[in-house]
């Protein structure tokens, strides 16, 4: 847990959410104005454990502290060759690029990147699913991340209707194996999960849609997913029970808070390796209540108010 924060529900259960079961019936994302129970209950949706956001400037404060710890992590990497893999999934407007954004910030770009692939083109729709990947796996002394990844196939792709279900069906069946040979093969392999309450991700639709400098972040795709909250459900169901292996098991991270979030997901991959000049006080272990693992973990019981 980051300093001078506290839990605020660290002693009870989570608090029944205020805006209707199904706050689709009162959303309109072309209202300039949000309806103020899906508002009210965005930061408290999904079971999330804190009353309230973290505080900028505590945040800035302990972001650059961890951002030095991430270039001695650098450091150990180029040294002794290891090669980094991150993988950056979750439900739609969760905040992924952000967390990349505040992990490269200061990192040397020869030797860290982000992969963020657009969709496949033609050629690549006639190769093997993971090749187009394949290439852009990191060589030793690199780190890579990636925003989305061949995960693609068992979300979007799934919910979308844009593979068929033998092609999907088969991909459950061969990602433990293709993850297994990067793992066994010496790669550093890490698989992170966001999740955002319901209430929250239309509350960052809704400001995509209305900030100028945004806009661009919502997509056609965004717009369809709106609707199908419970086909993502039951699909990031079906990928965990099938995908989170010994080899590569999923790390769930609770991103209703943006800037609690970043700071979290940076303390879990200082934990990957040891490293040369670590700072105890700043390289803490991550926060049980944010990052976990599990589907107990993904979708905790929410108690009647």
């Amino acid at each position: 847990m980051a300093k001078d924060e506290k839990p605020a529900k660290s002693t009870k259960k989570a608090k029944t959410l205020s805006a209707p079961n199904n706050p689709l019936a009162i959303f309109d994302i072309n209202d300039p104005e949000i309806p103020t129970s899906i508002a009210d209950a965005a930061l408290s949706s999904g079971g999330y454990p804190y009353d309230s956001k973290f505080k900028r400037k505590v945040y800035e404060e302990q972001l650059i502290p961890l951002q030095i710890e991430l270039l001695k992590f650098q450091a150990h990497i180029e040294k002794t060759g290891q090669r980094v893999v991150v993988v950056f999934e979750g439900r739609d407007a969760s905040g992924k690029g952000g967390a990349i954004t505040a992990i490269l910030e200061r990192m040397n770009p020869r030797h860290a990147r982000a992969v963020a692939l657009s969709k496949p083109t033609d050629v690549e729709r006639g190769q093997w699913y993971f090749q187009r990947y394949v290439e852009h796996l990191p060589t030793a002394g690199d780190m890579v991340m990636f925003d989305r990844s061949w995960y693609n196939r068992a979300g979007v792709e799934r919910v979308m209707g844009f593979c068929t279900p033998d092609q999907h069906a088969s991909f459950l069946r061969d990602a433990p194996e293709f993850e297994g040979l990067l793992v066994r093969d010496g790669v550093k392999f890490l698989k992170l999960y966001l999740t955002v309450g319901r209430e929250m991700q239309l509350t960052r639709f809704h400001e995509r849609k209305h900030n100028p400098l945004k806009r661009w972040k919502l997509t056609d795709i965004d717009m369809a997913a709106i609707a199908k909250w419970d086909a993502y459900t039951n699909a990031e169901t079906e990928m965990l029970r099938h995908t989170d292996t010994a080899d590569a098991p999923w790390t769930i991270v609770r991103a209703n808070d943006q800037r609690r979030m970043r700071l979290e997901v940076i303390r879990n991959i200082l934990t990957l390796l040891p490293y040369e000049g670590r700072d105890t006080a700043v390289a803490t272990p991550p926060d049980p209540q944010i990052i976990g693992q599990g589907i107990d973990f993904l979708r905790p019981a929410v108690a009647p108010a």
